[in-house]
């Protein structure tokens, strides 16, 4: 009767200890992902056609907030222009470029050679109905949506004391994958017409 007994406390303890590892495991789960999410991986949602096709609305992405200097092509998470909300954008000219539009060919040029963006503007839309002569300022980048003429982006800020220009220390990361939904999972990468500037 007494080894019953204590068979029967040892089986109590080690539900104990099973259930302590579990909420042990639970708690630094949630904790590790909390951490991913403020300093490494963030995820976001898409709430307007600005960048369609390449993005839609309630389309989901990853962020990678590690990803380092913003490159030319790069689609960016940023604080936005005047409300601060996170924005989401297509990096056309970082600091130093001159991006000009248009050419006659009514492309849009950084430091003189024409972008070929064909493969992520929106179907039937333009480079941009606005003419610019933009130098970016060190530190600073030219932001502009893929659904051109329904996009809000640098141009439209133009006038604004900031010149259009986001800096560099308001963008959170680099949009990295689609996610969301799963149907349109793609793998972002940058356009390669942007190796061809200079």
């Amino acid at each position: 009767m007494a080894v019953t007994k204590k068979a029967e406390g040892v089986g109590k303890e080690k539900k104990k200890g099973g259930f302590r590892e579990t909420v042990l495991l639970l708690v630094l789960g949630v904790g590790i992902a909390l951490l991913l999410q403020a300093f490494v991986v963030g995820s976001f949602y898409i709430p307007s056609i600005s960048m369609e096709n390449t993005l839609l609305v309630n389309d989901r992405v990853f962020v990678n907030k590690l990803a380092g200097k913003p490159e030319r092509g790069d689609i960016v998470v940023f604080k936005g222009w005047s409300n601060g909300e996170d924005t989401i954008k297509r990096v056309i000219g970082v600091g130093g470029d001159k991006v000009v539009c248009c050419d006659a060919k009514k492309r849009i040029t950084v430091n003189g050679t024409p972008l070929e963006e064909t493969s992520y503007l929106y179907p039937g839309d333009y480079a941009s109905s606005d003419e610019f002569n933009v130098t970016v300022p060190s530190g600073k980048l030219w932001l502009m949506g893929d659904h051109r003429s329904a996009s809000a982006d640098s141009r439209a800020h133009m006038d604004e004391a900031g010149g259009g220009f986001i800096s560099e220390n308001d963008v959170i990361g680099k949009a990295v994958v689609r996610y969301w939904p799963l149907s349109r999972g793609y793998l972002f990468s940058r356009p390669d017409t942007f190796d061809k500037v200079k």
